[in-house]
């Protein structure tokens, strides 16, 4: 990496600890036959798509979940508790990192969520941190079910650098999916791919980026 003035952050599995298998195992407990297919870390139905741009509201994602369960008796709080299963937590360190690298960088969060992750995580950063939500760690933050743009979209990339002022070439994309990744480099951003066991504490550390 040469050169970084700017990095943006993706969320799940870079900074927040999510598991995919948990959720597909909580929509086959909710009766989706294929939820493989259903949602997972590089394909998803297009519901969670147009969730996550904002396009529809957590209602009428419920809804479609009791209809594709063919069980219109599951209740919200069942569809909630499911969808929120995939969100493990951050791990110890990070937050510090974050703040560290936002004395030497511009620093920028971009997600790919929807309300109902949104909810569940603003209550976990407050109750387990004292947060009011991640702002604080960043230059700015950029969640797609407010700006009605997901990854790996060039509109939501192009948007971050025009409003910023960023420079591709002086900016680091951290993301842990690859097809995410694509957007940003045909913009000329600079990219690295997250894969566990590999975490950004030993990345910042082992690339003298610090």
């Amino acid at each position: 990496m040469k050169n970084i003035k700017n990095i943006i952050f993706d969320y799940g599995n870079v900074i927040f600890s999510i598991d995919f298998v948990r959720a597909q195992q909580a929509w086959t407990a909710l009766g989706i036959s294929n939820s493989d297919d259903f949602f997972g870390h590089l394909k998803q139905d297009t519901i969670f798509d147009a969730f996550d741009r904002g396009e529809i509201s957590a209602a009428a994602f419920r809804d479609r979940i009791r209809e594709l369960s063919g069980n219109n008796t599951i209740t919200d709080e069942q569809i909630n508790t499911a969808w929120n299963s995939m969100l493990l937590g951050i791990a110890d360190g990070n937050h510090e990192l974050l703040l560290k690298l936002k004395d030497k960088y511009r620093t920028f969060l971009l997600s790919n969520i929807n309300a109902i992750h949104y909810d569940h995580i603003m209550d976990y950063l407050k109750t387990d941190f004292g947060f009011d939500g991640n702002d604080h760690l960043f230059e700015k933050t950029y969640y797609s079910h407010f700006t009605g743009k997901r990854k790996p979209e060039r509109a939501i990339f192009e948007q971050v650098l025009q409003e910023n002022g960023l420079d591709p070439e002086e900016t680091l994309f951290i993301d842990d999916s690859p097809q995410h990744l694509e957007g940003a480099k045909a913009l000329g951003i600079q990219t690295f791919l997250m894969t566990a066991p590999d975490t950004i504490q030993a990345y910042f550390n082992r690339n003298g980026l610090l």
